[in-house]
């Protein structure tokens, strides 16, 4: 027979693991982690070996940290946002901080994220404009590094699903062998994409579920974003212009509704651009 003792006991074991839990995940849920990553791309140009992007998404209503982010200004070489730059109800001085702050590390690039659109996409173009970024819409820029590019294409945040994606942005002739690095926020994108058109892709939008068990993975991810939830994916296509595409979806560094998270801490990313030849 169950004492009352035992039931006290048991239930502050509970307690306990409950506290620990909470702790765990609003510790993850406020990190500043940054993962590195080395990605061999067959196309890229000698010039780019080494060559190396601070990529971040999903920001959402979180502030960075200029002090951490300081040592990042000798590390990185280019700043990409992949959307969700803010989201409703945040105040635009923080946005303004936290964009001057990435301003500083070089140049910026981003894309729209479905909550940009949502809260303020003119305060977030004005923004970018006034930190020196530059907001990709469905554009192509041309990275220079002596003597030789690649090309960064953004894809812009549809206002709903029904839309869809137009097709990339047209290169100039005589680019079309470039290098091609996009940006989208949302992975969703990829249904639109059989062949995948690029040599790396950046992408956000799922959080990678944000809240995840062990074996069971994400909970609140439908079947495609179970699918591509988050980290490193690769394809090989022996037949297209891009052989082997690959693709990063970060975790993100903010979050959805609440500051909370489990078994998927919060990131940002440093990737180190390698030259990888080719073999067919």
């Amino acid at each position: 027979m169950v004492t009352e003792e035992i039931l006290l006991w048991i239930a502050g074991i509970i307690a306990v693991c409950c506290v620990v839990i909470f702790a765990r995940m609003s510790y993850e849920a406020r990190l500043h982690a940054v993962t590195s990553s080395d990605v061999l791309l067959d196309r890229l140009p000698e010039a780019f070996d080494g060559s190396r992007i601070f990529f971040i998404s999903d920001i959402h209503k979180r502030k960075l940290s200029k002090e951490f982010m300081q040592e990042f200004k000798a590390k990185a070489d280019l700043v990409i946002l992949g959307g969700d730059i803010m989201e409703k109800n945040v105040p635009l001085d923080r946005v303004k901080a936290n964009l001057e702050i990435l301003s500083e590390i070089g140049p910026m690039y981003a894309v729209y994220g479905n909550h940009d659109l949502k809260a303020d996409p003119e305060g977030v173009a004005r923004l970018m404009r006034e930190s020196g970024g530059t907001l990709l819409r469905d554009e192509n820029v041309l990275l220079e590094r002596d003597g030789k590019h690649i090309c960064l294409t953004g894809i812009d945040q549809p206002r709903n699903k029904r839309e869809g994606y137009p097709e990339l942005p047209e290169l100039w002739q005589s680019h079309h062998e470039l290098c091609r690095i996009v940006v989208v926020h949302d992975p969703a994108w990829l249904r639109y994409v059989p062949d995948k058109p690029a040599d790396l892709i950046l992408a956000g939008h799922t959080h990678g579920g944000q809240i995840r068990l062990p074996w069971i993975g994400a909970v609140r991810l439908n079947a495609f974003y179970r699918k591509y939830d988050c980290g490193w994916f690769r394809w090989y296509q022996p037949h297209s212009k891009v052989k082997r595409p690959q693709m990063l979806i970060s975790r993100g560094f903010g979050n959805r509704r609440v500051t909370l998270r489990l078994c998927c801490p919060a990131e940002m990313h440093l990737i180190q651009l390698k030259k990888h030849a080719a073999v067919e």
